[in-house]
């Protein structure tokens, strides 16, 4: 048991070695672009909440 635990985490470091990890100046870049997408998706949805209950609100329940 203790055997195939070693044996996991070797091959599970050795893999990690292959990983083409991103510089910090790509990780930083993409990051803002994650952060701009949610945000802009964040006040697009609000905005049509936003309309759809004033629609709902003003025409519908009277």
């Amino acid at each position: 048991m203790i055997a195939s635990i070693k044996k996991f985490f070797a091959e599970s470091r050795q893999e990690l070695r292959h990983v083409n990890w991103p510089t910090r100046q790509e990780a930083v870049r993409l990051t803002l672009i994650v952060i701009g997408i949610a945000v802009a998706l964040s006040v697009f949805l609000g905005a049509f909440d936003y309309l759809f209950s004033y629609i709902m609100k003003t025409y519908v329940i009277l």
